[in-house]
């Protein structure tokens, strides 16, 4: 028992002892580790190493400040030809040749294609040879009627010395003259011929198949062998037509406006057209008519718009396409800088300032910033930017001015060539 007592009075805490004195150290130590660490990537980033890799964008100048007009009204619409035709010959013929592929180029003038010509061929031969006969006749006549002025010639000084009679003398003239009406006739006649073996001469002309204007081939409608006609002849075994050209020096854009917004369009006004292909690609153009009819069931309004880009080979009929009309500059706006868009992820505050940092020669240099409007996920910057900057994406906060920065592409090209 006593043994026991001892035990449990050894173990009773002292209320009056002072507590014991905990010791710092090794919280110094800690704090003292944890500086070094950050001195040490704060320097690697900021002054030593191949700098921090970062990503980056291209600040894209807007306006030229000559223009900075202000789009109105928006409209959809579709690039159309003015000049579209589909080519085809004027007689009906089983088509020979056909000279054309899809998206081949062909000048005014140009042989598309060439129909069978036996029946034309054998009309001309048939008009030349009654031209000829023609022309014999007109030689035939001649002939005789040289005969009968003599004949009438000698009668008339015969009968002058009435050495023949007055009878004689008058059948004389009469055969001279009914000759002079046959020759006349004849003569009409080749005429007839002559015009006639022209009309078989077009009707050859007629079986070869030529461009009407300058353009390209859009579609090749007919092979050879098919039966082509001008007119439809139905059942689907008759074609209309050799192929579909486009003149692309015609192509503008169409777009429907609504009868609420008409009023805000003016002819003559200028527009930006936006291929629904080419998202980047502004094409500048101005109203060239508003068409005087509205749709009942749509309520909308056609309206032509020019485009200054003919000759591109982006430019394509049956596109889609948005057109923004676009108000007159204000004298103030046409003094107006030309400004850049930046996606808004490259600003950062340093100082409570709006700044941009851009790579120059693998180093960040900060850019004090003015900004202007906000367009979707990028920032209008009036001042402090230039086009084609290489700005800083998601800048981090450790990042100051001059420190070494590596672009994100130029790590993967020198992983892959260590590879």
């Amino acid at each position: 028992m006593t043994q026991n007592a001892d035990l449990l009075h050894a173990l009773k805490i002292s209320r009056s002892a002072p507590p014991p004195t905990p010791s710092r150290k090794g919280l110094w130590l800690a704090l003292a580790a944890a500086g070094v660490v950050a001195a040490g990537v704060a320097a690697f980033v900021l002054r030593g190493g191949d700098g921090l890799t970062v990503q980056t964008a291209e600040a894209v100048a807007i306006g030229n400040g000559a223009s900075t007009s202000t789009s109105v009204l928006d409209a959809t619409g579709y690039v159309v030809a003015r000049r579209m035709a589909t080519v085809s010959a004027k007689v009906t013929g089983k088509v020979r040749e056909v000279l054309i592929e899809e998206g081949q180029t062909v000048e005014e003038g140009q042989v598309l294609a060439r129909l069978d010509p036996v029946d034309a061929d054998a009309q001309r031969t048939l008009s030349a040879s009654q031209l000829a006969a023609a022309q014999s006749q007109i030689v035939g006549t001649q002939a005789q009627l040289k005969e009968a002025e003599a004949n009438a010639a000698r009668l008339s000084a015969l009968v002058a010395k009435q050495l023949v009679s007055r009878a004689q003398f008058d059948q004389a003239i009469a055969s001279r003259d009914a000759l002079r009406a046959q020759l006349a006739s004849a003569q009409r006649n080749a005429q007839v011929a002559r015009d006639a073996l022209h009309i078989a001469d077009n009707g050859v002309d007629n079986t070869i198949v030529r461009a009407p204007f300058a353009g390209v081939v859009i579609a090749k409608a007919a092979q050879v062998g098919e039966i082509i006609s001008p007119l439809s002849a139905g059942g689907g075994f008759t074609r209309t037509g050799i192929g579909t050209l486009v003149d692309m020096q015609s192509l503008e854009t169409e777009v429907e406006v609504g009868e609420s917004f008409i009023g805000r369009v003016k002819a003559g006004m200028r527009t930006e057209t936006l291929l629904n292909a080419y998202q980047d690609w502004k094409i500048p153009g101005h109203v060239i008519a508003i068409i005087p009819a509205a749709d009942r069931g749509k309520a909308t309004v056609k309206v032509r718009v020019s485009l200054e880009a003919l000759g591109d080979p982006r430019l394509l009929p049956e596109m889609g396409a948005r057109v923004s009309f676009l108000d007159a500059a204000t004298p103030a706006q046409a003094n107006a800088k030309p400004g850049v868009l930046i996606p808004a992820s490259a600003l950062a505050q340093r100082d409570d300032k709006d700044v941009a940092f851009v790579v120059v020669d693998g180093k960040a240099r900060q850019h004090t910033l003015v900004l202007g409007r906000t367009l979707g996920d990028d920032r209008e910057v009036l001042n402090g930017l230039r086009g084609g900057d290489q700005v800083i994406l998601d800048p981090p906060a450790p990042l100051r001015d001059g420190a070494p920065v590596t672009l994100a592409h130029d790590d993967a090209s020198s992983d892959a060539d260590n590879d």
